[in-house]
């Protein structure tokens, strides 16, 4: 089992940043979705009394997904997988502004393979030792990983100067152009806590899995906040009616392009 909680601090506020979640969540969606590869959405629809979810947050929306990924993994993982083994599901309660996401492949890997992350996204400019309350024997497991979308290296084939927020300046908000000391000069400020708890037991590959997967989380994460701040004259202003909207006009789209077209986004990561 590898813990890590990464802290993303962004140039906005927590109500700001619900909207350009499940905006930029959608969008992305769509981008590496096409040619029988993508996310498909099974189910999306609110849930209330998720007693195991975090505190007093046990109402909001749920979503199943599947993701089909038979390009996106590592070729030492394709050769020890059968075909078509690869389908991930995720499942999540967005409870905001706390959420809970479980991944899993529970027709191949089952109970061996498990992905928890567990998000909490705060005002505070400080950090918070321990948001997720965990217990003596996790905190001692949990690696900090903090993460910078102005300052913090990114892959040359994730990098768009149009989604860089060192360059980046909204028309709207007039925010952007971040510089090195952002975090301290901002006039809005929020951090998205994000713990990830990866199990993968498979004699001899458990640690390198694991650490390809935190690493994988990592450039993820990087990647999207960068994009979910320059698109915010894409997002800001919409209400959460619009944004559900939005989510459903996706399901339909998505559905579609899983299964024509070309794959829009998606690169073959086999030599990572």
């Amino acid at each position: 089992m590898l813990i890590k909680e990464f802290r993303i601090p962004l140039p906005l506020t927590v109500e700001e940043y619900q909207i350009a979640q499940l905006w930029s969540v959608a969008e992305s969606s769509k981008e590496n979705t096409g040619g029988g590869e993508g996310i498909e959405v099974l189910i999306n629809e609110p849930f209330d009394n998720k007693q195991d979810l975090f505190k007093n947050f046990t109402s909001g929306q749920y979503t199943h997904k599947l993701y089909k990924l038979q390009s996106k993994v590592p070729w030492w993982i394709k050769k020890l997988t059968p075909k078509g083994s690869l389908e991930i599901h995720e499942k999540a309660w967005n409870a905001y502004p706390f959420c809970k996401t479980l991944v899993n492949n529970p027709d191949y890997m089952k109970e061996n393979f498990s992905i928890k992350i567990e998000s909490f996204h705060r005002n505070e400019r400080e950090d918070l030792v321990n948001v997720f309350e965990l217990p003596p024997e996790l905190l001692k497991k949990r690696e900090i990983v903090n993460i910078d979308i102005a300052n913090d290296p990114i892959s040359s084939n994730d990098y768009k100067e149009e989604e860089d927020p060192k360059k980046f300046l909204s028309k709207k908000t007039g925010r952007g152009l971040l510089a090195a000391n952002w975090k301290e000069t901002s006039q809005y400020y929020m951090c998205a806590y994000k713990l990830c708890t990866v199990e993968f037991k498979w004699f001899g590959l458990s640690g390198k899995v694991e650490k390809f997967i935190q690493n994988a989380e990592r450039r993820l994460f990087t990647k999207f906040h960068r994009q979910l701040f320059c698109w915010i004259d894409k997002w800001h202003g919409l209400t959460l009616d619009d944004v559900r909207k939005i989510e459903e006009n996706v399901q339909k789209e998505l559905t579609n392009q899983i299964n024509t077209g070309t794959v829009r986004g998606m690169q073959n990561e086999e030599n990572d």
